[in-house]
């Protein structure tokens, strides 16, 4: 829980929900996995949820609903980007629909705020939304605790269900955005089609750790039909519409009609890996993404180079032996450079990547300090 953060797309996290368990690549160097299980492991908000192992602490699947901090928001009056459960995930299935009713009470309670959600499974959020458009319940919950959150902001909030709905209540929240974590294209085809589905003012897509180009251009769609499992059909996430389209194989894609889409992604954040073991992200997955965007009109936000930086960003290595970084076959080749190896280098023979660290690798991108958001949000 913190007022201040380091994260540079938001102003403040809300550890509602801390603990998690391993899902895909990109959870291998998790920080806040890391965290609980070193500094913080006696901590009663994190304790026993991490297992030792040989690659260090690891997630083991116990998730803690920390009541006590419920009502945090509620005490910040100065409007912030909330990022919710920075060291879980708010859709574990750990978490209870009573919990995530309590979470969203707080969220309609406090709409000076906006609440960033990021999640790694999108199948628990949309089937979460999909139950709370076939009933009451969520906001007969809410109707219930209202009170008790006026009364007292730091007491527990018990979960429990009233028949009194809070009419002059938006859904989907207008100060909620939802978002998917896509640290490959694998990952990007999976979850960006059901966060498209799934109710919210604002979509977003965290490239981070970025592991592997991403195409947004050209994201998997779903199978609607029994013929579509003869064609690789593809859609841009950045663009509504009916438009599809499939690579025939000889170089050219052919285009189609297919379901409308009436949603696309509204934000993209960009970010390489730091910390112990970090792997590199190439510039030109970066790249690209930042071009999509661009020509989509989509926010763009690059969080930062992580440990791994072109030439550009790694002066600070020069006259000292560094690891370098090549991406060769489609895979990093890792080697070290000393000064006396790279005497008489010129910039064509500098390698993909240099370890130059998080603070020295900075966050601009060919020069260009990107810092897009959702037009939402009052900077």
């Amino acid at each position: 829980m913190a007022d201040n953060t380091h994260i540079e797309w938001t102003d403040a996290t809300w550890n509602i929900v801390t603990g998690c368990s391993v899902v895909s690549p990109g959870c291998t160097n998790c920080y806040a996995m890391k965290l609980a299980g070193t500094r913080l492991r006696d901590h009663p908000s994190r304790k026993g949820l991490t297992t030792d192992s040989k690659a260090g602490p690891v997630w083991n699947g116990e998730v803690r609903f920390n009541a006590d901090w419920l009502t945090q928001p509620l005490r910040w009056s100065k409007p912030r980007k909330i990022f919710v459960a920075a060291h879980g995930d708010l859709f574990h299935d750990g978490v209870t629909d009573d919990q995530l009713d309590q979470i969203f009470a707080v969220m309609a309670l406090c709409p000076q705020h906006v609440f960033q959600v990021l999640t790694k499974r999108p199948e628990r959020m949309l089937a979460y939304f999909a139950r709370l458009a076939e009933s009451q319940r969520a906001l007969d919950h809410m109707s219930f605790i209202v009170p008790q959150l006026i009364e007292d902001a730091a007491a527990r909030i018990d979960g429990a269900s009233h028949g009194v709905s809070l009419d002059d209540t938006a859904w989907p929240l207008p100060n909620v955005w939802l978002g998917v974590s896509a640290e490959d294209q694998a990952r990007a085809d999976e979850r960006i089609p059901i966060l498209l589905e799934t109710p919210a003012v604002v979509r977003w897509v965290s490239a981070e750790p970025l592991l592997g180009p991403v195409h947004l251009t050209a994201i998997q769609a779903p199978r609607y039909a029994p013929e579509d499992h003869e064609t690789d059909w593809k859609y841009n996430c950045l663009e509504t519409g009916d438009y599809y389209f499939f690579d025939c194989g000889d170089g050219f894609n052919e285009g189609g009609d297919g379901p409308d889409r009436r949603h696309r992604i509204d934000w993209v954040v960009v970010g390489g890996e730091s910390g112990q073991g970090s792997r590199p992200m190439h510039p030109d997955w970066a790249r690209d993404i930042r071009d999509d965007c661009a020509a989509a009109g989509t926010p763009f936000l690059f969080k930062q180079w992580g440990d791994w930086t072109p030439g550009e960003n790694a002066q600070n290595t020069l006259g000292r032996t560094v690891e370098t970084a090549d991406w060769f076959n489609d895979q990093w080749h890792f080697e070290t450079l000393t000064p006396a190896s790279a005497e008489g280098m010129h910039i064509d023979d500098e390698p993909t990547c240099y370890r130059a660290g998080k603070k020295a690798a900075g966050r601009r991108l060919d020069g260009v300090q990107h810092d897009g958001y959702p037009a939402e949000v009052a900077q």
